[in-house]
């Protein structure tokens, strides 16, 4: 399926790991540091008023917003450790310290500042806010942290002294679109320097590099190369012919990656409340709720057959082809993509195929910070949800409700426990990726594409993350019954759903949504069943309870005319 909005895929910065739903990661997919510093806030320096609260409970929360949009400053469903680094202007990995919580509670605040008020002022105001209603003290600091350290391999480097002419940086070249080719990420890099290109190898190649790239090879200049690899997600698919980012730097430019631990400028957190003060009494008057997002206009049709999904955004209009209304759904109301998920669904809700193309009026200021270089207007990733929904519920007279129904859904239970009991001081996390050692089992085996690292997590809140953390397996909150207390370290490697073969169904094809998949696989691939039996000695069963569902109450096959 082709990635095509904002950007291209080889640009992403690793796989986050509280995901969203495979029909949100498809539907967007498809469609200078600060000086580290306690600032001090004066009166200038604070938002208006500001409404702070934990977020509504989500299943696959992300931290979205960040921007002044007219007078109104949102952020949403952001971990204390995503507030600070937005307010401090550092990435998250330097924000250090802090109790157990401060990666795992979630708040949204939503505040009012003078219109255009600079970027840099709005960080001190977000300082401010922090300070005053979370009570949070930080400091700089200078600590050892992991780092991919860019060396020269032994000999000469591979790399052409660039004239230093024409533009500066490293651009992805297009890729082959047959299908059943192997993809490569191709880049053609111009007049870029060692210092500069280290960064850009962390965005380019974030599947592989978690942690932040440094540049070690004494190389000054600027050189001029190509770099072709394998995508973390492609490698097993690839067999023989992949490539790592560790071996096409090696063998393609004489450098080499090697992780290390190195002293680095970070932002420790002394102290923070887990719950803000509580709002002023006049908050919902002066910032009452936005209007619900809606598309101006959208054009509905059939697709011509044999229509692959894809799609686009561009600017404030979308464009989506060979869309069936059980993915829009399934995308609009946050579900994962399971038919248990949706009661009432009519035959034809995942054979029929629609193209979409909508536009809808978007604020000039909301695709960026205020006094940031003017860019087109766009969509807001958290408005798109709800666009969607409208549509549906316009166009195809869509009425549905959510309401606890008895499915087939997990249960999580203990049998032979092979976890490591947490510092109960540490934080909560899972992070896509290795752990302190550096061991990383995906080199040796690509099949065994996912790898979680697990630090200070109750089994509680290891089921409910589950959702998220493996969406191609587990379709519905999934329940403790471990009877395990505290938290446990851990790290779970595993194939994603799409590495490994379903049981065939009932006519002998590919098996419906929400089968169980084989354990095993002629690849070296292994089921997320089966990795938490043998690697945690849990065990993940299925038994009929009570989950929540979408139950569709009325829906029409044929969309209202255009």
């Amino acid at each position: 399926m082709a990635v095509l909005l904002r950007g291209s895929s080889c640009m992403s910065k690793g796989v986050g790991i509280m995901m969203r739903t495979p029909a949100v990661v498809i539907f967007l997919a498809v469609l200078s540091s600060a000086a580290f510093g306690q600032a001090t806030a004066t009166q200038s320096t604070a938002f208006e008023i500001a409404d702070v609260h934990a977020s509504a409970h989500g299943l696959f929360p992300y931290s979205s917003g960040g921007a002044l949009v007219g007078d109104r400053y949102t952020i949403r469903d952001s971990t204390m450790v995503d507030l600070i680094g937005a307010a401090y202007g550092v990435t998250t990995d330097k924000v250090l310290g802090g109790p157990s919580w401060v990666e795992m509670d979630r708040f949204d605040v939503i505040a009012k500042a003078p219109p255009a008020t600079p970027p840099e002022t709005i960080k001190l105001m977000l300082q401010a806010l922090l300070a005053d209603r979370f009570k949070l003290a930080v400091h700089p600091d200078n600590k050892p942290l992991q780092a991919y350290m860019l060396t020269v391999e032994k000999g000469k480097p591979k790399l052409k002294e660039s004239d230093s002419s024409g533009k500066s940086g490293c651009e992805p070249q297009q890729q082959d679109p047959t299908p059943g080719t192997i993809q490569y990420v191709t880049v053609n890099c111009r007049n870029v320097t060692m210092e500069a290109f280290a960064e850009i190898l962390h965005d380019f190649a974030g599947g592989y590099l978690p942690d932040p790239v440094v540049d070690s090879t004494g190389l000054n200049g600027s050189y001029d190369f190509e770099l072709k690899w394998t995508g973390r997600g492609q490698l097993a698919q690839a067999g023989d012919n992949g490539i790592t980012i560790f071996d096409a730097v090696d063998n393609q430019l004489g450098l080499k990656l090697e992780l290390k631990k190195t002293p680095m400028p970070v932002l420790f957190v002394d102290s923070v409340n887990e719950k803000p003060t509580e709002n002023a009494p006049e908050v919902a008057k002066i910032l009452p709720p936005s209007p619900p997002s809606e598309f101006d206009v959208a054009v509905i049709k059939p697709s011509k057959p044999d229509t692959n999904l894809r799609g686009r955004i561009d600017g404030a209009q979308i464009d989506v082809r060979g869309a069936t209304l059980q993915f829009l759904i399934t995308y609009a109301w946050d579900l994962n993509t399971s038919n248990d998920m949706l009661v009432n669904a009519p035959k034809w809700l995942d054979s029929d195929h629609y193209d979409i193309l909508a536009k809808a009026s978007v604020d000039p200021s909301a695709d960026g910070p205020a006094g940031a270089p003017a860019k087109p207007p766009r969509i807001t990733d958290e408005d798109l949800q709800q666009m969607v929904r409208a549509l549906l519920i316009d166009r195809f007279k869509l009425a549905a409700h959510m309401e606890e129904r008895p499915i087939s859904a997990y249960t999580l239970f203990s049998e032979k426990p092979k976890l490591t009991k947490a510092d109960p001081l540490s934080r909560t996390k899972c992070t896509e990726g290795p752990g302190p050692d550096g061991k990383d089992p995906r080199i040796k085996n690509p099949a065994l594409n996912r790898l979680l690292t697990c630090q200070n997590m109750s089994m509680a809140q290891f089921a409910d993350m589950l959702q998220s953390l493996a969406p191609g397996y587990i379709f519905a909150q999934v329940k403790d019954s471990t009877g395990l207390a505290g938290g446990w370290d851990f790290t779970l490697s595993f194939s994603a759903a799409g590495q490994l073969n379903p049981a065939p169904g009932p006519s002998g094809g590919a098996a419906p949504p929400g089968s169980t998949l084989t354990a095993s696989d002629p690849s070296g691939a292994l089921s997320l069943p089966d990795a938490v039996n043998k690697q945690l000695g849990l065990k993940l069963e299925k038994e009929i309870r009570p989950v929540s569902v979408l139950v569709i109450d009325h829906l029409e096959e044929k969309p209202t005319d255009n």
